[in-house]
């Protein structure tokens, strides 16, 4: 799961910081040895489709589409395991995951995203999403997603984001230092994941405004920056 309905529910009101300088400036001098990305929001926009699965869901279980609110980068089935009793929670999570992998509809990639992941070399992107791996497949599909051969889904830790534990174990299966790492994600949950994983944190607007996430860097999208890769790892600059 990633953004149940709708971005406005989702959406943190934004914050009274401003909006953190771009990743050529914060990151000026600095070089990474992996980028991590989040999926929803950051590399695809699923959001129609999100919100069609999520508000079926929620009418059939007579829940208020505002008791969503904040849910955005969290596993569904902490989600629906908030909302149901708990005999009902497996039934529930069987539902909303099948309504998330038949309705793609409309999933297109994100500006940026085909350029961002063709600059990085093998060994230094990995996809850590909290879709599971077949809805992963599923929106990485409908939106012609060529994935770095490393992705981590909420099916292979016991706590997705806010957790730290999906980048800690995206880095290890990369071979690489978090502290050397660089998460890009579009929700607070992620960004506070990336961050207890010792990782900088890049921002983009897939589903929050920037003024409302805290992050090292932020940019709108991944068209106004480019990854270099050199001899000493990744660097980040402004898009040509």
């Amino acid at each position: 799961m990633t953004q149940p309905p709708s971005t406005h529910l989702v959406g943190d009101a934004p914050g009274a910081g401003g909006v953190a300088p771009h990743p050529a400036t914060a990151f000026a001098g600095r070089s990474f040895d992996a980028i991590l990305f989040d999926l929803d929001g950051t590399l695809i926009d699923s959001t129609a489709s999100v919100e069609r699965a999520w508000a079926r869901w929620a009418a059939e279980e007579e829940i208020e589409l505002s008791a969503l609110r904040g849910s955005h980068g969290m596993p569904a089935a902490e989600i629906v395991a908030r909302l149901l009793p708990t005999d009902r929670v497996a039934g529930a999570i069987a539902r909303i995951m099948e309504y998330e992998e038949t309705d793609t509809d409309g999933i297109v990639l994100r500006p940026g995203t085909a350029a961002a992941l063709a600059s990085l070399p093998a060994g230094r992107a990995a996809i850590v999403t909290s879709c599971t791996r077949p809805l992963l497949s599923a929106r990485g599909g409908a939106a012609g997603l060529v994935e770095p051969a490393v992705a981590v889904t909420i099916d292979d830790v016991h706590r997705g984001k806010p957790d730290p534990a999906p980048f800690l174990l995206g880095a290890e299966r990369l071979g690489v230092d978090p502290a050397r790492c660089l998460v890009v994600e579009d929700a607070p949950a992620g960004l506070r994941a990336g961050r207890l994983a010792g990782c900088a944190t890049l921002a983009v607007d897939g589903t929050h405004d920037l003024a409302g996430l805290d992050a090292d860097a932020a940019v709108a999208n991944l068209s106004l920056l480019r990854f270099v890769t050199g001899a000493d790892g990744v660097t980040v600059a402004a898009a040509a």
